[in-house]
């Protein structure tokens, strides 16, 4: 009697196609792999496209660490209009002739808008409010203010500005731009504020992710590539790739592996996560270094 072949472990790069969710892609994930043990690292809009980090079976127990990672994204903002979404998948709420802009100006705005800032998310978004998520207050028509919070913008660049006219008859630019940036980041808070700066709206109107902490557009597969042949990232390689790497032999490994807090090399930075690896280059937990101690964050080996 055959069995059916184990779901690997490891980690699946999608090239998220436009007008899924994240969950969505989840949930044709556990179809494609056949299992019910997928997540995902990172939720993005479903207006745009590009890397998506799932992981399957045991891999899942990566995400969490994985989701806090640097991003990185190609997108256009239309300046002379602002909509409800900050995107193009809400209604316009105002537009303004934006063909006065200068490129000086919106180099400016964009400066303003790069570093260590502080930013407000897009109030049509899954932050949570007093524990109701922010949408859903939007759909209630309540009246709520977000609080800012601190993200970290290191590289905003405008490539090309495109005279436009909008559908209404505005006219309009459109700034073809890339962003790296910490996790938590609002790519079309961004184009709202970047428009609100220069007087004339801003929003969204396409998104594309290029990158997840060290995982690339490159290695991604869309979902009908998947379909065809599913391409899992070893959870060893996964890990290797995206944490520091501490290196043990088999009676330390045995040691922790059973709960012993062994005491960690100075190299290694307090609060980041670190990935062990056994004789053989076996994975085998994910620990950080607390107070000098290894503590464990996942178990795997």
């Amino acid at each position: 009697m055959s069995t059916a072949a184990k779901t690997p472990d490891g980690l699946v790069i999608v090239d998220k196609p436009s007008g899924f969710t994240s969950h969505d892609v989840v949930a044709k994930m556990r179809g494609i792999a056949k299992t019910r043990r997928v997540g995902h690292a990172g939720t993005l809009d479903p207006m745009a496209t590009g890397v998506l980090v799932l992981g399957v079976e045991r891999a899942t127990k990566l995400l969490g660490h994985l989701a806090l990672t640097e991003k990185e994204y190609l997108g256009t903002i239309r300046l002379g209009q602002d909509t409800v979404t900050d995107d193009a998948e809400g209604e316009i709420t105002s537009s303004t002739d934006a063909s006065k802009v200068t490129r000086e100006g919106i180099d400016a705005g964009v400066a303003e808008l790069s570093g260590a800032i502080m930013q407000v998310p897009s109030k049509v978004s899954a932050i949570k409010i007093d524990g109701k998520r922010s949408y859903a207050r939007v759909r209630g028509g309540e009246e709520f203010e977000i609080p800012a919070r601190p993200v970290t913008v290191s590289s905003f660049r405008v490539y090309d500005v495109r005279e436009a006219v909008a559908e209404d008859g505005t006219p309009v630019l459109d700034l073809v731009v890339s962003v790296v940036c910490s996790s938590g980041t609002y790519i079309r808070a961004l184009a709202r504020d970047l428009g609100a700066s220069l007087g004339v709206g801003g929003h969204l109107t396409a998104l594309r992710r290029t990158r997840v902490g060290p995982y690339g557009i490159d290695a991604a597969r869309t979902l009908d590539q998947l379909q065809e042949s599913l391409t899992v990232m070893p959870v060893a390689e996964a890990a290797s790739a995206a944490f520091a790497r501490w290196d043990v032999d088999q009676r330390r490994g045995g040691l922790l592996l059973n709960g012993v807090r062994l005491d960690m090399p100075d190299e290694y930075e307090a609060g980041k996560p670190v990935g062990v690896f056994g004789p053989g280059g076996a994975f085998l937990a994910l620990v950080e270094n607390q107070k000098g101690k290894a503590k464990s964050l996942a178990v795997f080996g």
